[in-house]
Order: C-alpha cells, then structure tokens, then sequence
C-alpha cells in the first residue's frame, strides 16, 4: 500500500517551500512547532499557514487542558478551513483520557488527529470513541517510545490491524528518526508518516548503491584530510 508523507514543519517559509512538493501530501504542526516558528497569536499564524496550504490537509492542536476548553478550540480551529484536522491528545496534562471529546467532536463530523498515542489500550478506546464515517487520524509516537527505550513496532503493526475495520481511520507513525522509517512505514501497511523537512530531502533522493555510497564517503573522508592539511 502507498504510505503518505506529511511534512511536520510550522516554519511558513518551509511550509512554502514543501507545499509544492508532490511527495508531500499533508501537514502537521503542534504547539511546540508553532512556538518554533515564531507564532506569537496561535489563530493569526495558522491563518497565515492556511493562505499556503489550501488544499492539503493540514493539523493544527489544541492546547486546553479540560473537556470544556478543548471543545471550545477544537471548534474554533475546525472552522478555519476544510482541509483542517483538529488534533486533540489522547489525555490530559494529569492523564485524563480526553474520550468524552474526541466522541462529541467525531459526532460533529469534525475531522480529528488523535496525538501522544504510545499504547495499543489507547488506540482500542479511541476506536471504542468513535463512528465509522469520520475521518479520524491516529498519532502513534513511534520515535519517542523508542528514544526511551520501548519497541514501538508490535504497537504499530497491532494499532494498523485494529485499525483496518474503519475505513475513516488512517494510523500514522509520528516522530520520525531516520529516513529508512519511511520504508519500515510501507513494508508496515501504515498509512501516513509525518516527516520533518531535512529528512523528506534525503527520501527524495533514495536509489544510491551502496558501492556508490562507499565511493562519496571515502571522497569526503579523503577531502577533509587534504582541506586540513593532515600529515602522519
């Protein structure tokens, strides 16, 4: 199956620039992203992103910490354009499962990404959450849970075997590490990877040998000895 790249970027110069790239076929974003860039008003930044990307689905995060303020900016954030996906974490700062607003924003026929997912329990009670119209994008954060010493892959290959009895439901592998976990996406079956942008220019240029590979690295290698000037 095909695995979609999502650029995971808030930098609007980059948001420009990977917009036009058709390898690119969504955005993410999330406050600390947002923050990145520079964002000084949440609305007027996401607004200014929104002017790029028109087409594209993009995902723009809440950042209440209680049902109530989380429903407030999801419907906010949903009404900023329909290419738009309301990513609203799996709990709250205190670890709350946010259950009760992912069904009442799913039952609006909001489009969701379900963030800060790391365990199968999480994806089978967003699944238990939700009809079966409404598309809805689950983040698991595979490059995280590894960074902490965790396999994420038994959890994503169970959360995209859960997942395929909704056809409104994509798994996402979310926290990208290497360009290679592109391929281990595809070989996976899952259906988006959010990228960030220095990592979706080494995948465009996939198809090296690995003779040719050895022949630049000992290039560089023996360049920088001769810019250096070493002697033994």
């Amino acid at each position: 199956m095909s695995t979609k790249i999502f650029c995971d970027i808030a930098d609007i110069k980059n948001i420009r620039k990977f917009n036009k790239k058709t390898i690119v076929k969504g955005f993410t974003t999330n406050p600390t992203l947002m923050r990145k860039a520079g964002a000084k008003n949440y609305k007027d930044y996401a607004k200014q992103i929104l002017n790029i990307c028109k087409i594209k689905p993009i995902s723009f995060e809440v950042f209440g910490d209680t049902d109530v303020k989380m429903l407030d900016q999801a419907l906010k954030i949903n009404s900023w354009g329909k290419n738009v996906y309301v990513k609203i974490p799996i709990t709250n700062s205190k670890g709350k499962f946010t259950g009760k607003v992912i069904k009442e924003l799913n039952n609006k026929k909001i489009k969701l990404n379900i963030t800060a997912v790391y365990k199968v329990s999480q994806v089978k009670k967003i699944l238990k959450s939700i009809n079966k119209k409404t598309k809805v994008i689950i983040s698991v954060f595979v490059g995280r849970a590894a960074d902490n010493g965790k396999d994420p892959i038994p959890i994503l290959k169970k959360s995209i075997l859960l997942a395929k009895k909704f056809k409104n439901v994509s798994i996402l592998w979310a926290s990208v590490r290497e360009p290679y976990n592109y391929l281990h996406a595809k070989q996976l079956g899952c259906n988006i990877i959010t990228v960030p942008p220095a990592i979706i220019e080494k995948i465009v240029n996939f198809g090296k040998s690995l003779e040719l590979l050895t022949k630049e690295t000992v290039k560089t290698f023996l360049q920088d000895s001769r810019k250096s000037k070493f002697k033994i």
